[in-house]
């Protein structure tokens, strides 16, 4: 019982429109607030403005720590860069103590897919987290961001890791050094599935953990087939 993964290609760039609220404005993450969450249409010159001017409220510390509002400005830095065309006039446009670094950095946490903005919204992701998660591409993103969920990684660390991937080093070299190890995750059975994982584990003379990822990788294929658009959002 295998599966190859042939279909479980996922981006690692988001893939719904610029400063669409599409986290924000999910009931399921952030109950009533969704109701009052703000979109940004970079092709729309009254929204780009006031982009600008939640990026210079952002910059300025206004957001309070907020997960949520720290994403609404994040994506406000999204829509402004592609609103007027580069970072230099998007920070010319905000005015203020804005620069490019500060407006890149928040940018790319909004590019950052879907399923790692659920969890900067739930704050199991700290948004000073996913700034350095943001500068890692392709898979690397996605490994950083759970092994940041389930190992406690802090800030620092994270940052330290981004940079020596961004060096070059794998990221299975760089997490072992902090005692991680990617694929490692305590799951809870209830007694009667552990029962029996265990029973037709030693059936087929197979370790647990091997016949527990064959089933898992079966049924993330077939849900891919059944919601490609989940993949793409």
């Amino acid at each position: 019982m295998t599966s190859d993964g042939a279909d479980r290609d996922v981006p690692s760039e988001r893939r719904s429109p610029v400063g669409t609220p599409v986290v924000r404005g999910d009931e399921a993450i952030t109950g009533e607030r969704a109701r009052d969450a703000v979109g940004f249409d970079p092709d729309d010159p009254e929204s780009v403005a006031e982009a600008a001017r939640v990026v210079r409220q952002f910059a300025e510390g206004a957001v309070n720590e907020d997960n949520i509002f720290m994403l609404r400005g994040a994506a406000a830095c999204a829509a402004l860069v592609r609103g007027v065309g580069s970072y230099k006039e998007a920070v010319e446009r905000a005015g203020g103590d804005v620069t490019v670094s500060f407006v890149r950095k928040w940018a790319r946490v909004h590019d950052l897919p879907q399923s790692i903005r659920r969890h900067v919204a739930l704050g199991d992701i700290a948004p000073t987290a996913a700034k350095h998660i943001a500068r890692v591409g392709g898979e690397a993103r996605y490994q950083l961001a759970w092994a940041t969920i389930d190992n406690d990684l802090t800030v620092r660390e994270i940052r330290t890791i981004a940079s020596e991937i961004n060096d070059g080093r794998a990221i299975e070299d760089t997490l072992a050094d902090r005692g991680v190890t990617i694929g490692e995750l305590t799951l809870t059975l209830d007694p009667e599935t552990y029962r029996d994982l265990r029973r037709l584990a030693a059936y087929d003379q197979v370790d647990p953990g091997e016949l527990t990822n064959d089933v898992l990788g079966e049924w993330i294929d077939e849900q891919n087939l059944r919601r490609p658009q989940s993949r793409f959002r």
